[in-house]
């Protein structure tokens, strides 16, 4: 945008503070989300995340200078940090398991839009006189915020907070407005009562999980229980179970998705593409590439299994990005009498990016939720999240200097970090696609798992869950019977 580079005069160090900004603001919304969402609520939260992007993206919008501009990127990612660890959890939580993970395949694919759709305003307000061909893309994401806001006042509680909470009565009658069931019908109703006991158990396990070390927690919620929570995740049963998330999370970002997804314009002047719509147009493919490649993703990625997909995505990209670092170094003098190497380069970025979407894009989120057990999964899901938004921040940040100094070294470093991912995830990465609790334990060759498949059986029974399913076939019976 013309008005944008020529009022601000922005060096590649400001563009990629600028970037990086949303990143770490992130980064610190992610890690204080699970604190504030336990003490109240889903929706509070979802709202008041909401509320930190609209104030960020106001501040976008009406900004007079870069520090202006910075600091709404900045703020209106804590908003984007908190949701992006609410919105997925409110979702399983509220969920039946039968379409949980059709529910978690649409948000990435509503992700993928909003990016698609993200650039595509961008560049159709581009040309516009003065400052409004930025301000209004800035603008309309107040829009999105707005509505997930107050939507999120009329989303109801979730049924699972309110029984870790103590608060069950109140659990019920969420529950039965989810399952639209009426308040009379929610009393009678035994898969209401079976569903809200498996809340009990799972809450049952993880207060008793979190609080039965050998320094014997006396109250689960202190500072003193959440510091053992985390420590678990580094000792000796959950560590390479916490490995595998937060290195996922790492190769993920390497892999340079995001910064194709961040400079996509000025990665394809590098590649020798000339005019700004030529540029952009391109550079809009990659999202729409990534768009088609959820598809397939959804198809194959439990018939094919995980590591499969990462180890022979992460080849693909390797090579992809290795060809484009030839060509740049061959090629980066002389683009406009070699226009054939300019789209062979682009077809590898689109190779690289439908890859992406089949591998590292879905595996990257679905992957921690997969390795841990029952009782550390909110954390090290979190941490995960984490290590996200911290390689997202450097990404970011580091992108436009790699760049200045060498567009082709750029491609070499994330042709590195492919080809490493493949090679941990041939020898560091178990398969998880259909494997239950027990089998992971038996992969990791550790008892975390089993010790809470045994203390929740022994939970279901004290909570009289056994007694209830079994009390419902016998009915069941006896109505087909009739």
């Amino acid at each position: 945008m013309k008005d944008f580079v020529a009022r601000w005069h922005l060096s590649a160090w400001d563009t990629g503070l600028m970037t990086a900004a949303l990143e770490l603001g992130s980064l610190i919304g992610a890690l204080t989300a699970g604190t504030f969402t336990d003490q109240y609520s889903r929706r509070q939260s979802i709202f008041a995340a909401s509320a930190i992007f609209c104030v960020g993206s106001a501040l976008q919008f009406v900004a007079q200078s870069p520090e202006q501009l910075i600091l709404g990127r900045g703020i209106g990612g804590i908003g984007v940090g908190a949701l992006s660890m609410l919105s997925p959890l409110y979702m399983a939580e509220i969920s039946p398991p039968e379409v949980r993970g059709s529910l978690m395949a649409l948000e990435q694919f509503a992700i993928v839009v909003g990016a698609v759709l993200g650039f595509w305003t961008g560049f159709f307000t581009r040309d516009i006189a003065g400052s409004a061909s930025w301000r209004i893309p800035l603008g309309i994401q107040l829009i999105p915020g707005i509505l997930l806001g107050l939507g999120g006042l009329a989303l109801p509680p979730s049924p699972r907070l309110l029984v870790a909470q103590g608060r069950v009565d109140e659990a019920l009658a969420s529950l039965a407005r989810l399952r639209l069931r009426s308040v009379d019908e929610s009393a009678t109703d035994p898969l209401l009562q079976i569903e809200l006991l498996e809340m009990q158990v799972e809450a049952t396990l993880i207060e008793q999980t979190s609080s039965s070390d050998s320094m014997r927690i006396a109250k689960a919620g202190t500072l003193q229980a959440e510091v053992y929570a985390w420590r678990r995740l580094v000792g000796s049963k959950l560590l390479r179970r916490t490995l595998i998330g937060v290195v996922m999370m790492v190769f993920q970002q390497w892999s340079g998705i995001n910064a194709l997804l961040y400079y996509g314009p000025t990665l394809m002047h590098s590649l020798g593409l000339q005019g700004d719509a030529v540029t952009l147009m391109t550079a809009g493919g990659i999202g729409i590439v990534q768009f088609l490649a959820v598809f397939p993703a959804i198809i194959f990625i439990d018939r094919l299994g995980r590591r499969p997909l990462l180890r022979w995505g992460s080849i693909a990209m390797a090579l992809s990005h290795l060809v484009i670092a030839v060509l740049i170094s061959r090629y980066s003098t002389e683009w406009s009498t070699h226009a054939l190497a300019a789209w062979v380069s682009v077809g590898c970025v689109y190779t690289f990016t439908a890859a992406y979407g089949v591998s590292y894009g879905p595996i990257g989120w679905i992957l921690p939720s997969e390795v841990f057990p029952l009782s550390a999964r909110s954390k090290g899901v979190a941490l995960s999240t984490a290590s996200n938004w911290t390689n997202n921040f450097l990404i970011g940040l580091l992108t436009p200097v790699f760049m200045e100094r060498s567009a082709s070294g750029t491609f070499l470093v994330f042709a590195a970090a492919c080809f490493a991912g493949y090679v941990w995830s041939t020898y560091c990465v178990p398969e998880t696609a259909n494997v239950s609790l027990e089998e992971i334990d038996a992969v990791f060759g550790s008892s975390a798992g089993q010790e809470d498949v045994d203390l929740k059986r022994q939970i279901e029974v004290d909570l009289g869950l056994h007694d209830l399913i079994q009390q419902w076939a016998v009915r069941s019976n006896r109505d087909r019977a009739d």
